[in-house]
């Protein structure tokens, strides 16, 4: 499979660190030309430098994908530079920890605009140009996106939209050839929890989590590749998420129980 996605292109957002820049190395790897982006150019440059040294046809863009015409700019210039688009990568989120009683709600708005709104204008953008490949959506979502997870309303809400916007997306075109594929990795060694907003919009600067006992960026990263060049609907990347989702149908009362607890017991939890 190593040629799989030989002169398939691929845009990534979301990819100066965790499992964006994951996709983007993996996706390159397997011979794709990728266009990643992300709001920190430093760092895209970087990783550009390194993967088009080891002869993988990259390029990064600076973008933020809460602004509508940053996102079209993406679109315009991967179009400019290769003429077409296959696979779309919605990763760009982030994530937040606080009581919603707590939280100002600019820091709530900015989880929508980043994590629902940039998947929707980036796909908005390249959506006519997938369809003429019959290629792939893909929004990177969480266990969050089943069920709510306290601590994190904000970002179980914008997941929570995204899931919606997605599965519709494939409803709506059942008949055109377009893949959607919602993946929702489990906890993934990333940055995302030490940029989590906290109810005053500050980053949180740690993690409450043992990072490197989590599933790595690259695993996820892997699983998604999978996803889709198998076409998947949905991919659970965790044996918690998967029992998680499961409860959720059966028995959710006590899935609400088991969240609350868990939430409660991390250090400098939002509940003491």
């Amino acid at each position: 499979m190593k040629n799989i996605l030989q002169d398939k292109v691929v845009i990534v957002t979301g990819a100066s660190s965790g499992i964006g820049k994951a996709c983007t190395e993996v996706f390159a790897e397997k011979k794709a030309k990728v266009v990643f982006c992300a709001r920190r150019i430093e760092r895209l440059k970087e990783i550009e430098t390194s993967l088009n040294l080891k002869g993988y046809d990259v390029s990064a863009v600076q973008v933020d994908v809460t602004k509508e015409e940053e996102c079209k700019h993406l679109i315009d210039f991967t179009l400019e530079k290769y003429g077409k688009i296959d696979i779309l990568i919605n990763n760009a989120g982030i994530s937040m920890r606080a009581l919603f009683k707590d939280v100002d709600l600019v820091v709530m708005k900015k989880l929508m605009d980043v994590n629902f709104w940039g998947t929707v204008f980036c796909t908005k953008f390249a959506l006519m140009h997938i369809l003429k490949n019959k290629g792939s959506v893909v929004g990177v979502t969480s266990i969050a996106g089943f069920h709510g997870l306290p601590g994190r309303s904000g970002y179980s809400a914008s997941k929570f939209a995204m899931h919606g916007f997605l599965e519709t997306l494939r409803i709506e075109h059942l008949k055109s050839g377009l893949h959607v594929l919602i993946a929702a990795p489990g906890f993934t060694e990333s940055e995302i929890r030490k940029l989590a907003l906290m109810a005053n919009g500050e980053h949180q600067g740690n993690t409450p989590l043992n990072e490197h006992k989590l599933m790595s960026a690259k695993t996820v990263a892997n699983s998604i590749f999978r996803g889709v060049i198998k076409r998947k609907r949905n991919i659970i990347l965790s044996f918690e998420g998967k029992f998680s989702v499961l409860l959720q149908r059966i028995i959710p009362k006590s899935l609400d129980r088991i969240f609350y607890y868990y939430v409660a017991r991390e250090p400098d939890s939002p509940f003491k």
